[in-house]
């Protein structure tokens, strides 16, 4: 059975590289504030909260149980899973947990009888697999960060789960809750640039980014987590083909790890960064510089969501995996990539995943017969249209912080807001990104792998 009659059997059961320029409004265009959506959350009321275990009390786990603190009517945080003791008694004072709900490993907390209404797996890619089919058996519903698992064949066997069960599962692609990406897609569904021709993407991850997360961090070795076009950047994959409304029919890739390699090491250098480097001061991947000195990027990671200390993070560096040289790593995921993909109704869309830039902040640009699209997600979103011989653009970078909530342009939030309801209403149609939607930019993205690693083959998918 072919991968999307597969997909809708099972969820009928559940109802060449892009140079982008900055946006500029020009002084004669109206330019439109997107509109903040006045704390929606706010106004929603349940009889009574629902009750949630973190699996996995990260960086991200942090964030969604903020959520609980927000609007502690909704959502109660009642236990966690999570190794590291620092963290554990971080979520213990802000909750209030029992001690019998804090688990060392997400195995732990299914020993026990069902004692929550949904788990939020925030784990690292490798413990989502086993921790959804898990939580689904015993009859949790399940929030699960994308990457949804680490192959293909696992997405499908958590979607059969929930299915089996009768459960919903929600995937964290919280761009889609974001007001910027709603609106392209309204622009888009909407027809005000006709039919899609063409479209471009590009993800410039930040160099900076790029070495903690994909060289030094959980997601820089594909056997411990996924590749980095599905860990990264499903979220772009996911974003295209949902303001598109199109299914992808071929899809062909090329790239790889480029630079973070041994040989690229500079003479002088030493494994970590604190072991006497020649180059250390000078060197644009120096731990101590990023997390010590300049203080470039969060040390979350670090020192387990603790507070900026000197001593801690010095003590981490000198000690643990984000102080090592970038160039002696056990990494092995891609630095840059292109895929270039050929949808329904022969629209082609090329995005690019580049780990080499200054700056970050996704770039499109939507080619119709009627018009075009032209966005920075960090600035402004232009629309033209042909016929009038005119453009909108809308504002984007006041909403970052003000939109609902949470991160991603209040697209963490938004995305909890829409989960606890389908959950409270039983209704998985309330929510966006449905396991069952978000499989088909999954299986976009391992197909495209597959590409990559066959020399840029053409895959029909």
């Amino acid at each position: 059975m072919k991968r999307r009659n597969a997909i809708k059997s099972v969820s009928a059961a559940l109802l060449a590289p892009i140079i982008l320029r900055p946006v500029l409004a020009g002084s004669d265009e109206p330019v439109v504030v997107l509109p903040s959506g006045t704390n929606d959350s706010e106004h929603i009321r349940f009889d009574k909260p629902l009750t949630c275990i973190i699996i996995g009390a990260g960086n991200r786990g942090w964030t969604y149980s903020l959520y609980a603190s927000a609007f502690p009517g909704q959502m109660k945080i009642v236990g966690i899973a999570e190794p590291v003791k620092i963290r554990q008694e971080k979520f213990r004072q802000a909750y209030n947990l029992d001690e019998k709900n804090i688990f060392d490993t997400w195995e732990r907390v299914f020993e026990r009888p069902k004692f929550a209404d949904f788990v939020i797996v925030s784990t690292i890619d490798k413990h989502h697999y086993g921790a959804a089919m898990q939580a689904l058996e015993m009859g949790y519903h399940v929030l699960l960060e994308k990457a949804i698992a680490q192959s293909w064949e696992q997405c499908r066997e958590i979607l059969e789960q929930s299915v089996r069960y009768s459960r919903i599962v929600g995937i964290c692609h919280v761009m889609r809750y974001s007001p910027y990406y709603i609106k392209m897609r309204e622009v888009v569904q909407a027809g005000e640039i006709g039919e899609v021709v063409s479209m471009q993407h590009l993800e410039p991850v930040g160099n900076i980014h790029f070495s903690h997360s994909f060289v030094r961090g959980n997601w820089g070795n594909e056997k411990e987590s996924t590749p980095s076009l599905l860990s990264k950047s499903c979220h772009d994959l996911d974003i295209i083909y949902w303001i598109l409304g199109k299914k992808c029919k071929l899809v062909t890739s090329f790239g790889g790890l480029a630079y973070f390699r041994a040989e690229h090491a500079p003479a002088g250098g030493t494994a970590q960064c604190t072991g006497g480097c020649a180059i250390e001061k000078t060197c644009p991947y120096s731990a101590k510089r990023i997390y010590l000195t300049e203080r470039i990027w969060d040390t979350g990671h670090l020192i387990d969501l603790q507070p900026w200390e000197e001593g801690k993070v010095l003590k981490a560096i000198q000690e643990g995996p984000y102080g090592r040289c970038v160039f002696h790593c056990d990494n092995d995921v891609a630095d840059h990539q292109v895929v270039n993909m050929e949808f329904e109704n022969g629209i082609t869309v090329s995005f690019n995943m580049e780990a080499h830039t200054g700056y970050m902040g996704r770039k499109t640009r939507i080619m119709g017969t009627d018009g075009d699209i032209v966005g920075d997600e960090n600035s402004l979103l232009t629309v033209s249209r042909f016929t009038k011989r005119d453009s909108t653009t809308y504002k984007v970078d006041e909403l970052r912080d003000s939109f609902e909530g949470g991160g991603h342009g209040g697209g963490d939030y938004r995305l909890l807001r829409d989960f606890l309801m389908s959950v409270y209403r039983e209704d998985a149609s309330l929510l966006s990104s449905t396991i069952a939607d978000s499989m088909e930019s999954h299986y976009i993205g391992y197909k495209a792998e597959e590409s990559r690693k066959n020399g840029g083959q053409v895959i029909k998918l």
